[in-house]
């Protein structure tokens, strides 16, 4: 059963939804991207998905996305939220059990910076990380992840303008040795398939196993 929590930052709270899995082997604390929040069918769909599988989910939105603006905070302040909310989690959820981090697009991201800043994470997970931006490989953000040693999971489409296929295969041939990249056939940037049936809620599913096969290797 889904429960909303308040987690405190600065002066202000933000929103998150705690989605305990029945005998979890782990916990994953769950970023959004950009442009919608941590109630989106895609988020909500991927959570409930992992959560089946075992895993407890914890998921929270950015102060921008609460405050209903458009454009994402900057990286200091999410990095500044990731640090909060993993130190928050440590002291009320996490029951001694393995935690991971993970994020769509600009969550992800913001996540691997976090743990760059020192944030401790038993796995990084990124749904969909935008290592570039749409017809702009030259410009590839990617700096920040090669001294990582962190295990790292890229779940990526093959139709994704934010990672082109070679760019993405190359980045991450130079991560560490813990790290997997899996594609997903014919996935654009929010892993929709050209002429599919599947709702959005399974788009966000069909991510599960492979995120919980990873966490399993690196957790247990």
């Amino acid at each position: 059963m889904t429960r909303e929590l308040s987690i405190p930052f600065n002066d202000s709270e933000l929103s998150a939804l705690w989605l305990p899995a029945e005998q979890a082997s782990a916990m994953m604390i769950l970023a959004h991207g950009s442009g919608a929040g941590k109630d989106h069918d895609f988020m909500t769909g991927y959570a409930q998905a992992v959560a089946d599988l075992g895993i407890s989910v914890l998921s929270f939105n950015f102060p921008y996305m609460d405050a209903g603006k458009k454009f994402p905070d900057k990286a200091p302040t999410a990095i500044a939220v990731w640090h909060q909310v993993r130190a928050w989690s440590e002291e009320h959820l996490v029951d001694g059990l393995p935690l991971v981090v993970a994020g769509k697009s600009f969550g992800g991201r913001m996540a691997s910076m976090a743990v760059a800043d020192g944030m401790p994470a038993q796995a990084l997970i990124f749904l969909g990380y935008p290592l570039h931006a749409p017809k702009k490989e030259d410009k590839l953000r990617d700096e920040h992840l090669y001294p990582l040693t962190v295990p790292m999971l890229f779940l990526e489409g093959t139709k994704d303008p934010f990672a082109t296929p070679e760019k993405m295969e190359a980045v991450a041939a130079k991560l560490n040795k813990s790290t997997e990249l899996v594609w997903f056939e014919g996935g654009n940037h929010s892993f929709k398939v050209a002429r599919s049936q599947r709702t959005v809620a399974q788009d966000g599913a069909w991510l599960a196993e492979a995120t919980a096969n990873f966490i399993s290797k690196h957790t247990s």
